[in-house]
């Protein structure tokens, strides 16, 4: 069966997601391309009417001196799993700026976004939730029809995922030209709902 996700892409201007970026301080003149996450931005797309696992209920923006596009996309895991004696509890990504996120291939198959120049914080599931610090390869990749594919991963509707990384890939070759591939492009996650 497939995946909840909205009938319209995220409506947000560029002066809203600016506002909503400004308690960061980013430096827009070294940071040409920044990717932003909204966790819960359609929060009343699920059953309970609040974020939910396991299906499109987020939004993922790229912004740029000459871009501006949204996404929908998941920033949960798809599933919860509580921290047995062999695995660890289900990772979230915690909201913040993160400055971890090049291209390269996501489990060596297609290009994305992913988490290799540095460390992330997550909340894993448990009881009680816990904070972990660490390279856990929370990249921003292809979603699926039937799921969100997301082990703590943001993810993006896969039928705007072409768009999306094309996009991404287009504004870092303008901005970065030779680099735009080991140009770290900033990741920030906000909470909304």
């Amino acid at each position: 069966m497939p995946v909840e996700v909205p009938s319209t892409k995220p409506r947000l201007s560029s002066a809203e997601l600016l506002e909503k970026l400004a308690p960061f301080n980013l430096d827009l003149n070294k940071h040409k391309v920044i990717v932003v996450g909204i966790r819960g931005y359609y929060s009343k797309l699920g059953a309970s009417k609040k974020n939910e696992r396991g299906i499109y209920d987020d939004a993922l923006f790229i912004y740029t001196p000459t871009t501006f596009a949204s996404f929908n996309a998941n920033t949960d895991p798809s599933y919860m799993r509580k921290k047995t004696a062999k695995k660890k509890g289900m990772a979230t990504l915690k909201a913040g700026a993160w400055f971890v996120h090049i291209f390269d291939k996501h489990k060596g198959q297609y290009l994305a976004l992913c988490q290799r120049r540095g460390n992330v914080t997550v909340i894993r599931d448990g009881t009680p939730d816990t904070e972990d610090t660490g390279s856990f390869g929370i990249n921003i990749h292809r979603g699926g029809y039937n799921g969100t594919s997301s082990e703590g991963c943001q993810t993006i509707h896969p039928s705007q995922w072409d768009s999306f990384i094309s996009t991404a890939i287009d504004q870092a070759k303008r901005f970065y030209t030779t680099k735009w591939n080991t140009t770290v492009i900033p990741y920030i996650l906000l909470n909304e709902g």
